[in-house]
């Protein structure tokens, strides 16, 4: 004989928990949500760090500026940004250093290429994320004469 407590019972039970094919509704509608909202996430990173290596390459240009006023030249690609922690052999009038600290990396953990020449009588380069000349997007070259 069933009685009202066990029926009670069975409602109870029936509305305790959701169902399989619940669950997998929801799993797959934050699984589309994700998809949608990550790639945008990720490339909001990636612009990030190009805004990063841009600053950082204006403040080394902005040294590489306040050594050439000191010693009359810029660093010579073999001396490289370490003329500006470390005082070069023949760098008469070296007021510096010309750096808080040690000379950055880049967004990408790579060094900066420095040259003579170009547009400033300096060239500074970001390879990117791919730390190879050329590229696109994430890993396209960032550099002072842009």
């Amino acid at each position: 004989m069933v009685t009202e407590n066990m029926m009670n019972d069975r409602k109870r039970t029936r509305q305790r928990g959701f169902t399989l094919v619940e669950l997998l509704v929801v799993m797959v509608i934050l699984g589309l949500l994700a998809s949608l909202v990550l790639p945008n996430f990720f490339r909001q990173g990636a612009k990030a760090r190009v805004g990063v290596a841009r600053s950082q390459i204006a403040a080394l240009g902005t040294a590489l500026d306040a050594y050439a006023l000191d010693v009359g030249r810029y660093p010579t690609d073999s001396e490289g940004l370490q003329a500006l922690i470390e005082q070069p052999a023949d760098a008469k009038n070296w007021d510096g250093p010309y750096l808080k600290k040690a000379v950055p990396s880049d967004p990408w953990g790579n060094e900066y290429v420095y040259s003579t020449g170009g547009q400033a009588g300096y060239e500074l380069v970001s390879l990117g994320a791919d730390g190879k000349v050329g590229g696109e997007e994430d890993s396209a070259d960032i550099s002072s004469s842009d």
